[in-house]
């Protein structure tokens, strides 16, 4: 029996792929700040697939809860990291104070960067693993900071991918478009077809995983949108991303 981490495994992207994990017969480590909504999705993922479910409630934006999810890797062997958990800000900088950019730096960077460094030589010992980091397509333009947070993970991704591969460990960079999850309930301005659901960000990211892509990006448009900006002009691009931008915002 395999063994994944899901950090914010409660809600949105990470709790679907934490069902489709347990589905799939994976027992699972689910990391939240909110123990008490945490043991509740752990029994009833526990109760739906009868797997073993372990919840560890840790704030990754700070170091002791980063401390804690790395004690957990370091000491129990895991075969898939999904770094999942994440937020973005509702203003552009540098409007938002300058606590909050760190904060979501701190969750978005940091925190992956810290739980693969836990992860991987438990992986490299047993020849095998995979490690999700779930970026966005926002991290292909130049879309503020969480933008350039999300690009420095799919190019972290992408560094990873290349050199833990002789040992047998995959990586890929999930990078969604506009999701239906709890968080994306304040965008405004986004055309109903633009949408994508969990389901599919989900399903096609383990079927890239298998392929050993090293991107997942779901939905034909969104595909299409991330080769259109691959080969845009950068004032194009900046431009693109303004306007998707704004779209958040409206």
């Amino acid at each position: 029996m395999t063994t994944a981490l899901v950090t914010g495994g409660t809600a949105g992207i990470g709790l679907g792929f934490a069902h489709r994990l347990a589905a799939d017969g994976h027992d699972l480590v689910l990391v939240a700040r909110d123990e008490s909504r945490l043991d509740q999705t752990a029994t009833a993922l526990h109760d739906r697939y009868g797997v073993t479910t372990t919840a560890v409630p840790a704030d990754l934006a700070t170091r002791d809860g980063c401390a804690t999810v790395e004690e957990h890797l370091t000491s129990t062997p895991t075969d898939i990291l999904i770094n999942n958990a994440g937020h973005s800000l509702p203003l552009p900088y540098p409007h938002s104070s300058l606590d909050d950019e760190e904060r979501m730096l701190d969750l978005l960077v940091r925190a992956p960067l810290r739980l693969a460094h836990a992860a991987i030589p438990g992986m490299v010992e047993r020849g095998r693993g995979a490690i999700l980091n779930i970026a966005s397509v926002a991290g292909l333009l130049p879309a503020g900071t969480y933008g350039a947070a999300k690009a420095w993970l799919i190019n972290f991704s992408e560094s990873l991918r290349h050199d833990l591969r002789p040992h047998g460990i995959r990586v890929l960079a999930v990078c969604p478009g506009f999701t239906h999850t709890p968080g994306a309930s304040r965008l405004q301005g986004v055309p109903r077809w633009m949408w994508l659901t969990v389901d599919q960000v989900v399903t096609q990211a383990m079927k890239d995983l298998h392929r050993n892509k090293p991107r997942s990006i779901a939905g034909p448009h969104f595909r299409l949108y991330a080769t259109a900006v691959h080969h845009a002009p950068r004032r194009l691009a900046a431009r693109l991303a303004r306007d998707r931008t704004r779209a958040h915002r409206r």
